[in-house]
């Protein structure tokens, strides 16, 4: 009876810890959750304790796959500025939490995470995303759910989303200014060289219509799928045609594979100048400052832009990171990001999407690569125009830029040929 009586002391014991972890919502993170996303704010902002004092923020980049050797830093460039927000008080009075997701690099992943970063965790704002194919992606969810996503890096062009700001520069402040510099200082005969998606064909498209009212010339044009590495066979295309110039549209890691291979073929910047849209510092340092001394690379930002808020930014992520990583232009760009929403919303007083982009219209701030201002027309960003010449330390020295911050032309209405592409 004894034995009895104890055994039911047990059960009943156990039973209550039970009720009481469950009264208390002890749980784990579900099999295809990450563990940020199980320790999400809940819908309302609310912690685990019941307590208002987070809002929930959705970080969305390809951290695994082939475009991981780009998004990665940016991600950390964000999830810092969130730090700094927070250590600094927050927003509103509120901490921010982000959710981290990983779209690796598979653009029906990045829309697949968007959904559930704004139905499931309720986010307030989602920063993230490099392809176009992956902003393409996110799009029709973020207008569907009317969310916000702040997306950090240089694009084609031809779009506007009342739900997307874009940081990265469009055409006009990249592509179109180095075309322009690129005939006037180094020649006339053009190979476009691009990975096979939106971004570089679209790109293209730009670059030949430019090409005709400019006097250019078109001499070849070749894509390659995403993560392709055999580039044998262009290299010998290129060295038959004997272009003036390279325009390089390559993403992700088949850039190393091209550029170490380009140099093993003999082919040096001395031989032949190759201009880059998403070769950045911290592609450099995947690649190797000595397969790229001396090719260049348009951007709105360099690690060795001289601003005193600059010199911050780059002490703060190198101390967080190591002094051994580097800052680059979409890391800059995602960096201010998080601040303009922040500063949208304090200007709104409010987390409510369409107050935040009310609040949004032509606000200011001075980034690290100088001041930026949203367009109140279609959310992209005025930004100063650069381009750089890679050196042997990695970085670049910059060789020319537009003066000031450019205004955002996406749809080109201010180039009389930009009609040509607008039609097609």
């Amino acid at each position: 009876m004894r034995n009895q009586k104890g055994m039911r002391v047990m059960l009943a014991a156990c039973l209550s810890l039970t009720a009481l972890m469950a009264g208390c919502g002890a749980q784990t993170a579900g099999p295809s959750e990450s563990p940020a996303s199980a320790a999400a704010a809940s819908p309302s902002g609310t912690s685990a304790g019941g307590k208002e004092d987070a809002v929930p923020v959705g970080i969305l980049h390809s951290l695994t796959g082939t475009m991981s050797i780009s998004e990665v830093s940016v991600k950390d460039a964000e999830m810092m500025a969130i730090e700094e927000i927070n250590k600094a008080g927050g927003v509103l009075g509120k901490q921010l939490k982000p959710i981290v997701e990983d779209g690796a690099s598979d653009w029906p992943t990045f829309a697949e995470k968007t959904k559930k970063l704004l139905q499931k965790d309720k986010a307030a704002v989602i920063f993230g995303g490099w392809t176009s194919s992956s902003r393409k992606a996110v799009l029709p969810v973020v207008e569907q759910n009317k969310g916000l996503f702040f997306y950090p890096v240089q694009y084609e062009g031809l779009e506007s989303s009342p739900y997307i700001f874009y940081t990265g520069a469009t055409t006009n402040q990249q592509i179109v200014p180095a075309v322009t510099w690129l005939l006037q200082n180094k020649g006339k005969k053009f190979f476009l060289l691009g990975s096979d998606y939106v971004f570089p064909r679209t790109a293209n498209k730009i670059i030949k219509e430019q090409l005709k009212a400019e006097g250019g010339q078109l001499i070849a044009e070749e894509y390659t799928p995403l993560g392709h590495t055999d580039y044998n066979t262009i290299i010998s295309k290129i060295k038959k045609d004997k272009p003036d110039v390279i325009f390089n549209t390559l993403n992700g890691d088949s850039n190393v594979a091209f550029f170490k291979q380009l140099k093993d073929a003999g082919i040096s910047s001395k031989d032949l100048t190759t201009l880059s849209v998403s070769i950045a510092e911290e592609e450099i340092r995947g690649i190797g400052a000595s397969v790229l001394e001396g090719h260049y690379a348009a951007w709105n930002y360099f690690q060795t832009t001289d601003t005193p808020e600059n010199k911050k930014f780059v002490e703060a992520y190198k101390a967080k990171y190591g002094k051994d990583r580097v800052t680059d232009d979409p890391i800059e760009a995602g960096y201010f990001g998080v601040y303009l929403w922040a500063e949208a919303v304090k200007k709104a007083g409010s987390f409510e999407v369409e107050k935040v982009k009310a609040a949004a219209k032509e606000l200011e701030f001075q980034a690290p690569g100088g001041k930026v201002k949203i367009d109140g027309e279609n959310q992209h960003v005025y930004k100063t125009v650069r381009i750089g010449q890679v050196q042997a330390d990695g970085q670049f020295k910059e060789v020319w830029n537009s003066g000031q911050p450019v205004k955002p032309d996406p749809f080109l209405k201010t180039y009389p040929w930009g009609s040509e592409v607008t039609k097609k």
